[in-house]
């Protein structure tokens, strides 16, 4: 259903915002748009805003004439979540991009939502403290709380879930209201904070976070081990977890992502499949983590490693590794990507991966394959030409088998991604329906009129 801005709430933003509210073609087309495989109208307008009071304001307009809002950041999601399906405002907040408070005696961080991972990162590198959360894509620190954002470092560190201590929402009525505290527990009534990461834009914009920052390590070693095949990497991982080894980060890449990588990022890595790892810990910890996964690695056909001792070379395999889905694109001129995010039980992993892998296999689509796989998680992208609607059906039916494998091994059909557009049929078949009645029900008490990012996790 179609909710298009009306000329008196357009007339209203431009009033009060000025140049800062643009209902540009390009600027309109440049929100209406992310990584998805999906095409949808573009927002009817676009405001830049530049603090908490700003965004309330807007929200408030906009629900006086019951008019969608879809809160903007870096615009890297790839399930949809920024599209404007049913017309409405997006709220742009990269210009809300201060870190507010830095608290390292606490290990905790204040910033606004439009600072990115990188950002954050650069701006208290010299406390010797980081945030660990390294989704790729340079994403912002709103967005990442808003899908509840994981990656390489997961493993070790968790997700935005174990990570968001507090949060500032703005409401449906315009209200400005704060979940949690900068105590690291807390059991006082409902936990709203874990209700808003996650909840993808849908019951609230995101106007400041609260998170936990974590000592930078002091020693920290990268290694790359191709293998015959991907069951001996993914074998590796399964043993490396289950044997209790701290390892910071192990990322599955197959052959054909690390053919793609070397082509994009003009490396000469082995084209077999790989496991890129990294240990983080004290100079001897690190040593006996190498030398354990080193062990395991053998047993499973793996070659010998190759150490990246410098922080420039392990920045230079972690930059290729996060630039693995453009490696992809670039692969095949003027395609779009199909991709996944199924995780599962460690000990599942195997199991499911091949499974899906010898699908991909015997289709005619070009794929990749990449994972955190020391948490069980790991993304597919099929590459399709949007001009070939049998391409697209292709890889939606090798993703459907994907997923309904995950589910039927105690899995979820999202690792990271989230719901968006794309996921909302399998969220169905994950939470059942009972569970499915219950979020509707939260929706509608916190967004009566359903003005926060809809159509986006339920169906219509």
């Amino acid at each position: 259903m179609k909710r298009t801005a009306p000329p008196a709430l357009l007339d209203a933003l431009k009033s009060r915002f000025g140049n800062r509210c643009s209902t540009a073609a390009v600027v309109r087309d440049q929100h209406g748009r992310d990584e998805s495989p999906f095409d949808a109208a573009p927002p009817d307008a676009v405001v830049f805003a530049e603090n908490t009071a700003e965004v309330a304001e807007v929200v408030k307009l906009c629900a006086q004439h019951g008019t969608p809002i879809i809160p903007y950041g870096a615009g890297s999601s790839i399930e949809g979540h920024l599209l404007a399906v049913q017309g409405g405002i997006s709220i742009d907040v990269n210009a809300m991009n201060a870190v507010l408070a830095v608290n390292p005696e606490d290990l905790t961080v204040t910033v606004q939502p439009g600072v990115t991972r990188k950002q954050l990162n650069e701006a208290i590198r010299d406390t010797g403290l980081f945030f660990p959360i390294d989704p790729g894509a340079d994403a912002s620190i709103g967005g990442m709380s808003a899908t509840r954002a994981s990656g390489t470092n997961a493993v070790r560190y968790g997700t935005m879930r174990e990570n968001v201590l507090a949060l500032e929402v703005v409401t449906a009525s315009g209200e400005i209201i704060r979940t949690g505290t900068r105590a690291k527990k807390s059991s006082a009534g409902y936990d709203l904070t874990r209700l808003f990461v996650g909840s993808e834009g849908t019951l609230g914009v995101i106007t400041e976070i609260t998170l936990r920052i974590y000592p930078i390590p002091e020693a920290i070693s990268a290694a790359v081990c191709s293998f015959p095949s991907v069951e001996g990497a993914v074998r590796t991982t399964i043993e490396t977890i289950q044997l209790g080894v701290p390892i910071a980060r192990v990322e599955l890449i197959d052959r054909h992502s690390v053919r793609m990588v070397n082509t994009h990022s003009k490396l000469t890595l082995p084209e077999k499949p790989m496991l890129l790892m990294e240990f983080h810990g004290s100079p001897a910890g690190v040593e006996e983590q190498a030398q354990i996964v080193q062990e395991i690695a053998a047993g499973n056909g793996g070659e010998a490693f190759q150490w990246a001792t410098t922080p420039e070379e392990r920045t230079r395999l972690w930059t290729a590794r996060h630039n693995a889905y453009f490696a992809a694109i670039q692969s095949k001129p003027g395609c779009r990507a199909v991709t996944t995010d199924a995780c599962v039980p460690i000990s599942r992993l195997a199991e499911c991966l091949l499974a899906s892998v010898e699908e991909a296999d015997a289709g005619s689509l070009p794929y990749f394959l990449l994972g955190h796989v020391g948490d069980g998680n790991f993304h597919f992208g099929y590459l399709v030409d949007p001009a070939q609607p049998q391409e697209l059906d292709e890889a939606e039916r090798l993703n459907e088998k994907l997923v309904a494998r995950a589910l039927r091994l105690g899995g979820t059909c999202t690792g990271e991604h989230g719901i968006g557009l794309h996921k909302m049929g399998f969220l169905v078949e994950e939470a059942g329906p009972g569970a499915i009645a219950m979020m509707r029900s939260i929706k509608q008490a916190l967004d009566p009129q359903g003005i926060f990012n809809p159509g986006k996790i339920f169906a219509a």
